[in-house]
């Protein structure tokens, strides 16, 4: 019992000291220079692509013990690093080392009557808790992306990664020093215990300002259910694609198989698949006919069952899964209004795509579906923030507070009001 204290105080006093360091390192954060931040992410990659070697052989002992533990293919795919996975994350570095600065940026300005100049400009957020599962590029992703913010940040990867993670981390901590800044902008919490999680949820007696959790439904419910900061949540991905009777059928065929079989474990992986009644006849075939090519797995309505037969029968259960796999669910929809309908119902509000020639159909799937991110005739793969041009994210936002969608750099500040007078004073 008393063992079992003292491992409770070890972690709590860890935690609280990491909480420390973090609220101490956020002053000189906000005041850097925007060189001194980017000399800190260049000497960061360059660091990572001297460690390939350490970050490899750590990241072998983490897919060894995911291996024994029959992790699925779903979270190995996240976990695993190669050398052009590394090169990846040193460029990613350098493409947020390349971003515009945005703290200081004036959002707006003008004046009153009264004279009173007045500008909204962005500040860093704080001290930010990321809390993340498998994917040790996160590690990376985050802190720079907190960095360029301005914001000192706190990480907490999940147990299947500490050893990739780590490796990281010495590299992220290396590019801080050498431009002279704080090394506990980026922590890592250097223990697996989940109790170290509990604690980041309670802001680290004040420390913390923002929590955002990157993970499956059980870790974000947590977050949700246990926070006492704010959280910038992303559920989970139950991504759709629309197939209108109007689209191109190529175009429908190579944009389903990417948006499904690209990578299946990330969160912009297409889950179910819609067609349009009136397109049964002359796309349905052809593009699940591509897709078991792929090596995907079919799982239909009774009505896409009854035109092809060669698929297994879609349940309830089916609509609300994230399969993170090679599998997809397909069900044939009254045009675009059949559409709008089911993603209304099923959706989780991540990202969803139509594939059509009719502007009309654009414009309604657009309009009146209210998901993070909406594409038009491109794959749901494209759901990242890298590939919007933000060098990279923390994750995809699915709530409708601050953030939402890719965040990004412009994500992680705040902002505050910059009033200058001549000696009004208020009647």
């Amino acid at each position: 019992m008393l063992e079992q204290v003292a491992k409770d105080m070890d972690i709590i006093d860890i935690m609280a000291t990491i909480g420390k360091n973090a609220k101490a390192a956020c002053p000189p954060l906000a005041t850097a220079t925007s060189g001194q931040k980017n000399a800190a992410l260049k000497a960061m990659a360059q660091a990572i692509n001297a460690s390939t070697d350490v970050i490899l052989a750590a990241n072998a002992i983490d897919m060894k013990n995911a291996l024994a533990t029959g992790m699925s293919s779903s979270f190995l795919d996240r976990l695993k690093l190669n050398a052009e996975r590394v090169a990846a994350m040193a460029d990613g570095l350098l493409a947020v080392a390349a971003l515009d600065d945005p703290i200081g940026t004036i959002i707006a300005r003008w004046e009153r009557p009264n004279g009173l100049q007045i500008e909204r400009v962005r500040t860093p957020l704080g001290a930010i808790g990321v809390i993340y599962e498998s994917r040790p590029n996160v590690t990376a992703d985050a802190g720079a992306l907190c960095l360029k913010a301005g914001n000192a940040v706190v990480l907490r990867g999940g147990s299947d990664s500490i050893n990739s993670s780590g490796a990281i981390h010495a590299c992220l901590v290396e590019g801080l020093e050498k431009a002279g800044l704080p090394k506990t902008a980026i922590q890592m919490v250097p223990v697996s215990d989940r109790r170290a999680v509990g604690e980041m949820l309670t802001g680290l007696n004040g420390s913390i300002d923002v929590i955002i959790p990157r993970g499956g439904r059980g870790l974000v419910e947590r977050v949700q259910r246990e926070a006492r900061v704010p959280v910038f949540a992303h559920l989970e991905g139950l991504c759709h694609l629309y197939i209108d009777r109007s689209a191109q059928l190529e175009m429908a065929k190579a944009i389903a198989v990417n948006a499904k079989m690209r990578r299946t474990g990330i969160c912009g992986s297409v889950e179910t698949l819609l067609v349009d009644k009136a397109a049964a006849k002359t796309h349905l075939g052809a593009v699940l006919d591509a897709l078991k090519i792929a090596g995907c797995e079919i799982r239909g309505s009774e009505a896409v069952r009854k035109i092809y037969s060669d698929c297994k029968p879609a349940t309830e259960e089916d609509w609300t899964t994230e399969y993170l796999d090679s599998i997809i669910s397909v069900d044939l929809v009254d045009g675009v209004d059949g559409a709008i309908a089911h993603i209304g119902h099923y959706s989780s509000n991540h990202t969803e795509a139509i594939v059509t020639e009719d502007a009309a159909a654009v414009e309604a799937f657009m309009n009146e579906i209210d998901s993070a991110i909406l594409l038009h005739n491109a794959s749901t793969q494209y759901a990242d923030g890298g590939e919007f041009g933000m060098g990279a994210e923390i994750g995809i936002a699915t709530g409708k507070m601050h953030a939402r969608g890719p965040v990004g750099v412009e994500q992680l500040t705040s902002f505050k009001y910059k009033v200058r007078g001549t000696g009004q004073i208020r009647p």
